[in-house]
């Protein structure tokens, strides 16, 4: 981490939580890179790093490029994938729709910005609003 984002090791505190080798698909006897997990106490400080991470194009360890990626449990998975079809209704009618951590759709509406994290919730607020 020091070696990409040096301003944000000062800031945040990385806490390593596993590293282990897996083995590749194709070819089991010879190991692919290592898949390492960070576990880190705030949300806030994985998304400022993946987001520095596109920023930069290029991420290194030891001189090698590598790549990062956010890894989300099952279930938060298959929650954000529920909101995908209101997710992109909401995009053709320019309400600047965002899924937030870990399921929460969040859109700006007459100059608020609303929050759900359950479709029944969201359902009864468009009932109330004819705009939607």
């Amino acid at each position: 981490m020091t070696e990409n984002f040096s301003y944000l090791v000062k800031e945040i505190d990385l806490q390593v939580h596993q590293a282990q080798r897996t083995p590749n698909k194709r070819n089991p006897k010879r190991t692919t890179p290592r898949h390492i997990i960070i576990k880190m106490p705030r949300a806030k400080d994985k998304e400022r790093i993946l987001k520095a991470a596109t920023e930069r194009n290029s991420v290194t360890y030891k001189g090698v490029p590598i790549g990062l990626s956010a890894d989300f449990s099952t279930e938060t998975l298959q929650a954000r994938r529920e909101w995908q079809e209101i997710f992109k209704v909401m995009n053709t009618k320019n309400l600047q729709p965002r899924l937030l951590y870990p399921a929460k759709l969040s859109f700006r509406i007459e100059g608020q910005i609303k929050s759900f994290t359950e479709k029944k919730k969201l359902k009864e607020f468009i009932i109330t609003k004819p705009v939607l």
